[in-house]
């Protein structure tokens, strides 16, 4: 069961629910979005009927979920959430309506590096940085990040270029650090079941992008982000970044279905990373032009001032003719799409697409 508030209701009336359901010996957890705040209820099927929840002040609506995951299924809320990054008043939206292109470099190098990976960034059309700071490898002898010091090169630049931050944590006990320079915690898809990870981010209130791990199911993946909601976050946006197969020829197979159908599923926006699941940029443009087609919200995509001396993933970072041609992608094909480009919302174009 899922109790939905009423935008805006006080804070002594959702303690006047949650007190009730717990009053019953059920458990209460509470999700806050920035539209609205929505309970999940975990009890007997028969207490929606017993507490009488729907006449209690500040109640919007009461829910039946029949989905395993209550507080991100589309069952919870049937409108499709936007996701806002960024401070209050000019924060970058992630959801239906616009198109959101996060681009930077998979791991910081250098300040110089950064600044020039955000100004190529900005110049193909994105509006959020991603830069690695701490990056989980397969080996334990590549590059593992910067750490704090990747942070605070993050930090300038979005001062100089006023780009929003994405970077990755991996580590519970690095929550707060990360959380303290970004404006949006990136979960990659080796932590995508981190329940202790998963917990820990949730309970911090800062938006999150959670990756789709390369073996899981989208019922995972939506149980994954469930963990955040119920910790009291539901500002979540899934990406797609594929999954694993038997073919060889990329490092992943990008699974397109999954973004109409999770946008089915769930009221959460979705994402795609076409850089990860190619492994090698001449596919990187086709991928990203596919899921703009197949209805996603936004692209996670690689950027690199010198990709051949890249110390992670150069092979699939972009530069040059190639990020031109994904800057030319960006900009003609989300219109089609019914999709304006996203800014902060004091900069939102007042123009609506028909």
């Amino acid at each position: 069961m899922v109790v939905v508030m009423n935008p805006g209701a006080p804070q002594a009336q959702l303690d006047a629910v949650v007190a009730r359901i717990e009053s019953a010996g059920a458990q209460a957890f509470v999700s806050r979005g920035l539209a609205r705040t929505i309970i999940g209820v975990i009890g007997e099927p028969s207490l929606r009927t017993e507490l009488n929840l729907s006449g209690m002040p500040g109640v919007s609506t009461v829910l039946q979920v029949s989905a395993p995951y209550k507080l991100v299924s589309s069952q919870a809320q049937a409108e499709r959430s936007t996701v806002w990054v960024g401070p209050e008043g000019r924060a970058v939206p992630i959801g239906p309506g616009t198109f959101t292109l996060v681009a930077g470099p998979c791991a910081v190098e250098s300040a110089l590096q950064t600044l020039g990976a955000a100004r190529l960034a900005a110049g193909a059309g994105a509006t959020l940085l991603r830069g690695g700071a701490y990056k989980p490898r397969t080996s334990p002898l590549s590059f593992q990040g910067m750490g704090e010091d990747a942070l605070k090169i993050l930090a300038d630049v979005r001062e100089a270029t006023g780009l929003y931050v994405v970077s990755e944590v991996i580590d519970p006990a690095d929550v707060d650090l990360v959380a303290s320079y970004a404006d949006m915690i990136l979960i990659g898809a080796t932590n995508m079941q981190n329940f202790a990870l998963l917990d820990s981010v949730g309970r911090r209130g800062k938006p999150v992008m959670l990756k789709r791990g390369m073996q899981a199911t989208v019922d995972e993946w939506l149980l994954a982000a469930e963990y955040v909601a119920q910790r009291g976050n539901c500002q979540i946006v899934l990406c797609e970044r594929g999954i694993r197969t038997f073919e060889t020829a990329t490092k992943a197979t990008l699974d397109l279905s999954a973004i109409p159908l999770v946008q089915r599923l769930s009221h959460l926006p979705v994402v795609v990373d076409p850089t990860h699941c190619a492994g090698r940029r001449d596919l990187i443009v086709p991928l990203a032009r596919a899921a703009i087609a197949a209805g996603a919200d936004g692209l996670l995509v690689d950027v690199h001032p010198d990709p051949e001396n890249a110390l992670v993933d150069g092979p699939q970072a972009l530069a040059g003719a190639e990020l031109r041609e994904l800057a030319s992608a960006v900009r003609q094909l989300p219109p089609l799409m019914g999709r304006l480009p996203a800014q902060p919302c004091g900069q939102m174009a007042s123009q609506t697409l028909s």
